[in-house]
C-alpha cells in the first residue's frame, strides 16, 4: 500500500523545492491547513513517447481577435521613433 505524501502551509512556503521534487517524482502530496487537507498536488501525466504536444494557433486567434492591423506595441514603437521630443 502506497502512503500518500503531506504537507502543510508553511512547509508549501518555505520548502516549495522539496514539495515539487516529490510530485517530480511520480508521488501525489496533499496539502494541509491545520490539519485538514485542503488540496492535493499531483504529476501531470506523462506524455507518449514520440508523440509531441499540440499547442494552439495563438497568430490565427489573435488575427480571429484584432484583424490584420499590426500589433499594439509595434504601433507605441513606431509613434516614439516619428515623435520629436
Amino acid at each position: 500500500m502506497c502512503h500518500m505524501k503531506t504537507a502543510n502551509i508553511r512547509q508549501i512556503r518555505h520548502d516549495f523545492s522539496s514539495v515539487l521534487a516529490w510530485v517530480n517524482a511520480g508521488e501525489e502530496v496533499t496539502v494541509l491547513n491545520r490539519s485538514r487537507p485542503v488540496a492535493r498536488i499531483c504529476p501531470l501525466p506523462k506524455p507518449a513517447p514520440g508523440k509531441k504536444e499540440k499547442w494552439p494557433d495563438f497568430a490565427a486567434r489573435r488575427r480571429a481577435i484584432f484583424g490584420d492591423r499590426p500589433p499594439l506595441p509595434n504601433i507605441v514603437l513606431e509613434e516614439r521613433e516619428n515623435s520629436r521630443w
